[in-house]
């Protein structure tokens, strides 16, 4: 365990770290808001709770989509293993990632929203390939392949290779800072 020398005069700002003030901290960094979507592989894997035989969907709000490499092209986002949508994204091996367009404030707090049906409750998807849930009006969409999960304290690292791209909407991007949505452009109502 690494520790640090607090009698440093230059130090003199910094404060251990806990989970309150981590959170704290974390919550000053301004983050695109994407939606993640993707369905239980096969018959095999979950079922939808309703008992209709229907594969799994799931899906969620991320502020932790980012870019890795451009040769070969991989992206990454982060989902908590205590998560709802972890069952199924934990066997995919598809997955959509939807970046938000400021207008989409809605979607963002469905998909961010646990215990219910999301895609009930948010009707603008369509089935894409490998049927992975495919939203509408959003500024952008990457249909990737699962290449790697990487177990990160009480999250998984997921590292995808982007195989179709889709532009959407033009426009000014949905950012998460300081607890609400905003965005880059004008103010707007989320």
């Amino acid at each position: 365990m690494t520790t640090v020398e607090w009698s440093r005069p230059d130090a003199a700002d910094l404060l251990p770290v806990d989970r309150d003030l981590f959170r704290a901290l974390l919550r000053r960094q301004a983050a695109t808001v994407t939606v993640v979507t993707t369905v239980a592989p096969d018959a095999a894997g979950p079922t939808r709770a309703d008992g209709s035989g229907e594969p799994a969907r799931a899906g969620f709000t991320a502020t932790s989509f980012t870019s890795v490499s451009l040769d070969p092209p991989l992206v990454s986002f982060c989902l908590g293993t205590a998560s709802s949508s972890w069952p199924v994204f934990a066997q995919a091996e598809h997955v959509a990632v939807h970046l938000l367009g400021a207008q989409q404030g809605e979607a963002a707090r469905v998909f961010a929203t646990g215990g219910i049906d999301r895609f009930a409750a948010y009707p603008h998807w369509t089935p894409g390939p490998f049927d992975v849930p495919l939203l509408s009006g959003v500024l952008a969409r990457l249909l990737c392949r699962v290449a790697h999960r990487v177990p990160a304290g009480d999250h998984t690292l997921f590292v995808a290779e982007p195989l179709a791209l889709g532009g959407g909407e033009d426009g000014d991007p949905l950012v998460y800072h300081r607890g609400g949505y905003t965005t880059t452009g004008p103010p707007t109502r989320a």
